[in-house]
């Protein structure tokens, strides 16, 4: 027997979960057009935005 989550509006959005998951897609469409084996470090950084949030972080203290 298959269960279905009731209609009307009772499923609860996890922000977190939904920004962890696209950036992982992020990660893999990024490695998946990549021409090496592996994404170098500086390349994770760029897809994963982490300069950007370094100086957002500078910024706000």
């Amino acid at each position: 027997m298959l269960h279905v989550a009731p209609g009307g509006g009772t499923a609860v959005q996890d922000h977190v979960a939904l920004a962890e998951i696209e950036l992982c897609g992020d990660l893999i469409i990024a490695a998946s057009a990549a021409r090496e084996d592996r994404l170098s470090l500086e390349s994770i950084d760029e897809v994963l935005k982490v300069a950007e949030e370094r100086a957002r972080e500078t910024r706000d203290v």
